[in-house]
């Protein structure tokens, strides 16, 4: 069912939230930090807006959506990108099949409508243009200015933001007074090796502990030579090796199978951290 809410005489279509289990495997403290970044105290406080970051791969999404979901918020995934328009993070003109215009509300507006929780994801890839429409956002107005609808839309005070950014992809450097609003930083390192083998095997029910013993075992080495490959390769490298042993053409092994998995995910160059 479309949901709809009527602002300035603007009818806005809300986006959709998305549908992610948000299950936290892994370092316990980034989580905690986030919770508190987002606390409320009391009255007259307000929530931080802080950003997670770290190498791609290592989590930082989910992060974010099991502390939405510890808090019982919807959450919503606003990915940005350089080409990122600030209508795109507000409201966007639509006309749809009647040649009816429409607004529609983006995942960001909606949830700072209905009380959600929005994840804008990888942030440092947007324009300053964009950053720009944000600002009263992210201070103590928590508010937008649409002027594509000619609305003014202020948070719900359930609202909560968090942005994630991979401290290797910066398509654009964040405004200072966008910097100074986007606080604190949390970091998300690679996790040790207990706890990448748990991350695997929570993702993997399916795979027998040898493969995922010898997978963790290579990203752990991969870690130690400060190589960016993260434990989301290390998923795909076992899925796909249980793939390739289950195929009527399976390779000799299971050593064989992650090599070619290795090979082809991660590229030749990660095949000296496999074990002889």
């Amino acid at each position: 069912m479309t949901r709809t809410v009527v602002q300035d005489g603007v009818t806005l279509h809300f986006s959709h939230p998305d549908q992610i289990p948000g299950r936290w495997v892994g370092q316990e403290e980034p989580l905690r930090e986030l919770l508190a970044a987002w606390m409320v105290l009391g009255e007259g406080d307000l929530p931080l807006y802080p950003r997670l970051l770290g190498p791609p791969g290592v989590g930082k999404t989910t992060l974010a959506v099991a502390a939405a979901r510890t808090l019982g918020r919807e959450v919503y995934v606003l990915q940005a990108t350089m080409d990122t328009r600030p209508e795109d993070l507000l409201v966007l003109p639509v006309v749809d099949s009647d040649r009816r215009l429409r607004y529609v509300a983006s995942p960001l507006v909606t949830a700072m409508v209905v009380g959600g929780a929005c994840i804008l994801d990888e942030g440092n890839r947007m324009s300053k243009k964009a950053w720009a429409s944000l600002a009263p956002l992210l201070d103590d107005r928590r508010s937008i200015e649409s002027a594509v609808a000619g609305v003014k839309i202020v948070a719900h005070p359930d609202f909560r933001l968090v942005a994630t950014m991979n401290d290797d992809a910066s398509t654009f450097e964040i405004p200072e007074y966008i910097d100074s609003r986007l606080q604190p930083k949390i970091w998300l390192e690679f996790p040790e090796r207990d706890e990448e083998r748990r991350i695997l095997r929570d993702n993997l029910p399916l795979a027998d502990e040898d493969l995922l013993a010898y997978v963790a075992d290579f990203l752990q080495r991969a870690h130690a030579a400060e190589e960016r490959t993260s434990v989301r390769d290390g998923i795909n490298v076992v899925r796909y090796a249980q793939k390739l042993l289950a195929s009527s053409h399976a390779p000799a092994g299971r050593r064989e199978a992650v090599t070619r998995a290795v090979e082809q995910i991660v590229g030749e160059g990660a095949l000296r951290f496999l074990e002889d």
